[in-house]
């Protein structure tokens, strides 16, 4: 154990390197802490860095308490950005808005399941489950005509159809729709997790077997 001259010594006059070192897992359980977002943490804890690399090391006296409060101040910064995102993506009133504004900003770690629910049930109000998984897969996931004529065994100009009729249709008018309609919530489970971890394998097999089950429905 250090004495408390040689602790001095060592906590003021260690190399960056060793700072770093030293400071980077505290640094990473308190961003963590308060963001609860693996990677979030690990850009907070790394942009704190560089930018304590970027002033003169005799500017900060108490590195440890510098990093610290930098640390924990980017994070709050970080949850107030994110927070009037939310605060935005709410105010919008289209299933095309929301799925826009989601699909470019990452809020796994925020409570967004109402408003997702809720486009969730529009979805599946106004639309067939083909045009659905066509509309979902285009419009969030990037498929392009190729990918979804091979996923649903489509040619081109029909998943083109499909598309550009299920954005028809949710152009109309929501408000009069039931919004108590039954929770598909294996679908919103899978859309989620597929927006989370950027692989759309389990939610293309979750619509694949909606269109099967519509199709049973019909032919019964």
């Amino acid at each position: 154990m250090l004495s408390p001259i040689s602790s001095y010594l060592y906590y003021h006059f260690m190399s960056r390197d060793q700072a770093i070192t030293l400071y980077q897992p505290m640094l990473h359980a308190i961003a963590y802490n308060i963001v609860r977002c693996k990677a979030d943490a690990e850009d907070i804890v790394q942009e704190t860095f560089l930018k304590w690399l970027s002033l003169g090391p005799k500017k900060v006296e108490d590195t440890r308490a510098y990093l610290i409060r930098a640390v924990r101040n980017n994070c709050l910064n970080h949850i107030n950005t994110l927070r009037h995102k939310k605060e935005e993506l709410l105010n919008q009133h289209t299933i095309a808005e929301i799925i826009g504004r989601f699909k470019e900003t990452s809020f796994a770690h925020l409570d967004l399941d109402a408003e997702l629910a809720k486009a969730m049930k529009i979805l599946h109000a106004k639309l067939e489950p083909l045009e659905r998984a066509v509309y979902l897969l285009k419009e969030v996931f990037d498929f392009d005509y190729e990918a979804l004529q091979d996923t649903f065994d489509k040619k081109k100009d029909h998943c083109r159809q499909l598309f550009c009729r299920a954005k028809k249709k949710l152009s109309e008018e929501t408000a009069k729709l039931n919004f108590e309609l039954p929770d598909k919530s294996t679908l919103l489970e899978t859309f989620r997790k597929a927006c989370d971890f950027g692989n759309a394998a389990e939610l293309v097999q979750e619509l694949k077997k909606d269109v099967s089950d519509a199709a049973s429905k019909k032919s019964e």
